[in-house]
Order: C-alpha cells, then structure tokens, then sequence
C-alpha cells in the first residue's frame, strides 16, 4: 500500500515537471505566432505576449509573395530529401560491413571512424576542399560535407549487431548473397533505428544554415535557413521589398516571426509520423 502511494506521488510529480518543461516549451512558439498575426503599433509597443494583438495577415502575405522565401524553401526541400535519402544509403552501406565480425580489419575502421567523429580539419580546409571541388555556389556543397555522420552509423551499427546471427546463417543456407540478407533482411527488421536516424538528418539539413554562408554566393540558391540568418541580422526590411500597405502596417519583427514560424512548420508536420520510432530506435540503437 505504501509502495502504492508513493508510486502515485512520484507520477504527479513527474507529471507536474514534464508539463512545466513541455508549457515553457510551448510559449515562444505562442509569442512567434502572436507577434507574427499582430499589426506594427502592437508589436511596437510591446502589447505582444501570447495572443494576437490588432490581428491581421500582413506578415503572412508579405512571405506569400517573397520570391527569396520560396527559392529558399525549395533549396532546402531539396537539400533535405536528396541529403536525407544519400545519407541513409550511405550510413546503411558503412555500417552493415561494420557490424559482421568476420570483416577484415573491422577494429582499424571504426577507430577511423572514431577519431573523425572526434576530430576533424576544421573550418578552412573543409572549405579549401569544397572550393578545389568547384563546388562553390552549388548546391552539392550543402549535402556532401553532412553525407554521413559517425554516431549516426554507430547506431546503425549497433542495431544490426543486435539481429540474431541464425536470420544469416539461414540465408545463407538458402543461398542468398549478403546484398540480398542485406535489403531483404536486415533492413525490413531495422525500421525503428533507420527510421530515427533519417530523422536525426532530416532535421539536420533542414536546420543547416551555416554551408549557405560558406559556399552559396547566388540568392536563388541560397537555402532557407541561411535567408533567415541574414533576415534577422537586418536592423530593418528594405524598402523595395515592402508594398505600401505592408509597410505601414506591419513591423519588422511580425514579418521576421512570420517568415521563422512558416520555416519551422513543416518540420513539426514531418516529425509525428517518425516520432512512434523516435524512442524506440534510439534505445534499440544505443544498447551497446
């Protein structure tokens, strides 16, 4: 009974915190969407907290009809789809080999791979090597560089690691080749880890904002969090880009918030059909 009770007591409170942390979570996304949906007097009197004030679409349209937004949205989809699909393959193809114990020189790779995930060249040779590519100004320079991570491919790994060794010999009794184990069996039993690490580089390039800085120079193919940087490093919104109606009744701040809340929708639209995988892979992944 007593065990009973205090059970109960510990679930309140872990309710309690859990909600605390998941309701500070929430406001400023509130805040971003109030301040997004209000008009330039509220937003620059401060009136904002998390409800609309003077409602109005302004800053939604001005996005709407933004061609850098758009070019911007578009590089990053498909920075993120190409980059996402590549690297999957990429980190399935290192780290199967790397799970079977009867590869050859197994240990000398993955201290390899280990010192990498630790160490690396740095800012200026990683762009040396980027330039001496003639990948500068393309958008293969915002995909390549993140193709694959080392602890991503270590999950991977040390899922495969976990199938029972019998799924394999029986194959290959049957006479499959270690392509087909590989695409036939061992990737059908891995969804919940491959699903969480394709998510780990979904939200990776989605959110890369940095290679646009280093190595795009044309804003058609700059990508969309690179434009966001450079927007809310402005002190104001050039004028050229505002009709007269926007700018008088909308502030920098709302078409900011507007352009950050319209950039960071489709992720949270994305992530909860891979978010039943989410935990589950990342345990199955990281048990070794």
């Amino acid at each position: 009974m007593i065990d009973s009770r205090s059970d109960k007591v510990f679930s309140v409170i872990v309710y309690i915190i859990l909600s605390t942390f998941g309701i500070l979570i929430i406001l400023p996304f509130l805040n971003l969407l109030a301040t997004s949906l209000s008009d330039q007097v509220a937003v620059s009197n401060g009136m904002v907290t998390f409800w609309p004030k003077r409602f109005t679409l302004s800053a939604y349209k001005f996005v709407i009809q933004n061609k850098q937004f758009w070019n911007g949205f578009k590089t990053t989809i498909l920075v993120t789809f190409a980059g996402t699909v590549l690297s999957m393959l990429v980190t399935t193809l290192t780290a199967y080999p790397l799970s079977l114990p009867k590869l050859k020189g197994r240990k000398f790779f993955l201290v390899l791979f280990i010192i990498v995930m630790l160490f690396n060249g740095g800012l200026i040779p990683n762009y040396l090597l980027i330039n001496q590519l003639g990948l500068r100004n393309n958008r293969w320079a915002l995909i390549l560089p993140g193709l694959i991570s080392t602890y991503n491919m270590l999950l991977v790994k040390n899922y495969f690691e976990t199938l029972p060794p019998s799924l394999y010999e029986s194959a290959k009794i049957d006479g499959a080749s270690e392509f087909r184990i590989f695409i036939n069996i061992t990737l059908p039993l891995s969804l919940p880890t491959l699903a969480t690490v394709a998510l780990f580089y979904a939200v990776g390039f989605w959110n890369s904002y940095f290679s646009g800085i280093l190595y795009i120079s044309s804003p058609e193919k700059m990508p969309l969090q690179t434009y966001l940087q450079s927007l809310l490093n402005m002190s104001y919104i050039p004028a050229h880009e505002l009709s007269p109606e926007v700018a008088e009744s909308l502030s920098t701040e709302s078409i900011r918030a507007a352009s950050i809340f319209s950039a960071t929708v489709p992720i949270l639209v994305f992530y909860p059909f891979l978010q039943k995988y989410f935990v589950k892979g990342l345990v199955l992944g990281s048990d070794k």
